[in-house]
């Protein structure tokens, strides 16, 4: 599946550690906004590890699970591209 994630933060160290775990599993786009292609099991271990980062009262993290149809969607202002890599490297 195709999950783009985007989060909002408060603590630097924590964005910090957030971010890292996140380049595990995709690809950096923005700042805080980064393109997954992830199976199932992975996508849960990729979120389980994000929530036992963040605090949930003062922290958001939102995934958009997307289709293949809505990755063809997509249009992109400016610099970037859509990553349409076949499997990112997990670890």
């Amino acid at each position: 599946m195709y999950v783009l994630v985007s989060y909002d933060i408060v603590d630097n160290k924590t964005r910090t550690r957030v971010m890292k775990l996140l380049k595990n599993f995709g690809e950096r786009i923005q700042q805080s906004v980064f393109e997954c292609e992830l199976d199932e099991a992975h996508y849960r271990r990729m979120k389980k590890g994000v929530e036992r980062l963040i605090d949930s009262e003062l922290d958001s993290v939102r995934y958009y699970r997307l289709c293949r149809v809505c990755m063809s969607r997509v249009v992109v202002s400016g610099w970037g591209e859509v990553q349409e890599e076949e499997g990112f490297e997990i670890i």
